[in-house]
């Protein structure tokens, strides 16, 4: 097993190595899964799209009726720091809060203190070559909570699906819940037909990720349609382009699903032509909008 990164974090006030940060076997998010976390970019030390980030934290607590330990600028201090302690450039910040230490009871007990745990590793990004060639994905049944709307730290469902992609050596579990598209484990998903970019509406069953306003943003500077709609299983087999966006990910090409090549005619089972448009525009936003 390999040793913890040589790299500092942000413990409940402290920084201090990661190797050495602990916390109480008592703490709601180590026994429950009672916690939330946000995960935002950084590219040359620029942190991009903040707010929309804080936005969607400031959501989760709400939701979990965790108080938000930090106001905006708190957070915003918090992540700088850790950003300039890092040796790398582009970073990856993790920020959790879980409702802290207590007794052992599922009930949302009031007056606890807030765990606050961050670190920042280097950020992962695709290959050259998947960029090039597309990825591979595979569907499933999803079988996750009810609640995905909230970016909780209880992501056993979603370690479970992308188990499912990695044993067939894809990079992505595409989810179906009653034969409609939810998301990915890790990732949205779109579907591209006729010209326009199509994405499940917002509801419970799925993260409303920071990419979707993006996304959103950079169809309407492209001369894209942008469309959220139900979306069936039939409508993300028959897609002329299939991408998933994430933090990480940006906005990746799929070009093979269960298997089968995705898309049509000259174009089956290559990156297609809105993908290359939104990839281009998005490098631009990062220039653009990091901070």
């Amino acid at each position: 097993m390999s040793s913890l990164p040589d790299t500092l974090c942000h413990l409940n006030g402290r920084t201090l190595p990661l190797c050495d940060a602990r916390i109480s076997v008592m703490d709601r998010g180590f026994l429950f899964g009672d916690g939330i976390y946000e995960a935002l970019p950084v590219y040359g030390r620029r942190l991009f799209r903040f707010d929309d980030h804080m936005a969607r934290l400031e959501r989760s607590l709400a939701k979990l009726r965790i108080d938000n330990p930090h106001r905006r600028e708190g957070w915003l201090a918090l992540v700088r720091e850790l950003v300039a302690a890092h040796p790398a450039d582009d970073q990856m910040v993790y920020l959790q809060v879980t409702r802290g230490v207590g007794p052992r009871d599922h009930v949302m007990l009031e007056g606890l203190e807030p765990t606050v745990f961050a670190m920042s590793n280097p950020l992962k990004q695709p290959t050259a070559e998947q960029r090039h060639h597309g990825v591979a994905c595979v569907s499933a049944r999803d079988f996750r909570w009810e609640r995905c709307d909230i970016k909780s730290t209880s992501l056993l469902g979603n370690v479970m699906a992308r188990q499912m992609s990695a044993d067939h050596g894809a990079i992505e579990t595409v989810l179906l819940r009653d034969g409609w598209l939810t998301e990915a484990s890790s990732s949205n998903v779109w579907v591209v037909h006729e010209g326009a970019l199509l994405g499940p509406p917002k509801s419970e069953h799925l993260l409303e990720g920071v990419r979707v306003a993006l996304l959103s943003e950079l169809c309407e500077e492209c001369g894209i349609a942008f469309n959220l709609r139900p979306l069936a299983e039939a409508d993300v087999f028959a897609a002329d382009e299939l991408l998933l966006s994430s933090a990480s990910k940006e906005v990746l090409p799929v070009t093979r699903l269960d298997g089968e090549l995705v898309g049509h005619g000259a174009l089956r089972g290559k990156p297609g032509p809105v993908y290359a448009r939104l990839y281009e525009a998005y490098q631009r936003a990062k220039r653009e909008q990091s901070i």
